[in-house]
C-alpha cells in the first residue's frame, strides 16, 4: 500500500493538489522575481490544468488576505506573551514595523501559497492520478 502524500507538506511545498507530487510553478524559488507567479500550464507529473478557467486567480486575494491577516494575529499575540506591551506601549510601534517588513518579505512565497491553496478548494487528491494520467 502506498504512503499518501501529506496535504500540509505538499501545500506548502506548492505541489498539485491532485496528485501531491508535481510543481506547478515553473521556477522553485519564489523570490525569481522574472517568474514569480509563472506557473505550468497543467501538472508534470498528472497533467492536471491549473488554471481552470479564465479570471480563476482573483479568488487568491482573499486567502492571501486570510493568510496575511492570521500571521499578523499571531505574531502580536506571541509579542503580547512573550514582551508583554499593552497598545499603549512604544513597543507595539516595534511590533507593527517588524511585523511589515516579514509581510512584505514573505509576499512572493504567500501569492504562491495562495494559488496553492485556492486550486485545493477545486482540485481534489486523486491518490490513482498519476498511474491515470499515463494511461
Amino acid at each position: 500500500m502506498k504512503a499518501v502524500p501529506n496535504l500540509l507538506i505538499s501545500t506548502l511545498k506548492t505541489n498539485c493538489p491532485h496528485c501531491r507530487k508535481g510543481k506547478l510553478f515553473v521556477h522553485d524559488n519564489p523570490y525569481a522575481f522574472n517568474g514569480v507567479l509563472k506557473m505550468n500550464e497543467h501538472c508534470p507529473v498528472c497533467g492536471q490544468k491549473t488554471e481552470i478557467e479564465t479570471g480563476f486567480w482573483y479568488g487568491t486575494g482573499y486567502v492571501s488576505y486570510a493568510l496575511s491577516i492570521a500571521i499578523t494575529f499571531t505574531s502580536f499575540v506571541i509579542c503580547y506573551v512573550l514582551i508583554g506591551f499593552s497598545l499603549d506601549d512604544y513597543k507595539v510601534f516595534w511590533w507593527f514595523g517588524a511585523n511589515a517588513l516579514f509581510l512584505a518579505a514573505f509576499q512572493p512565497y504567500m501569492m504562491r501559497l495562495s494559488r496553492t491553496i485556492w486550486l485545493s478548494f477545486f482540485v481534489h487528491y486523486d491518490p490513482d492520478a498519476e498511474k491515470n494520467a499515463n494511461a
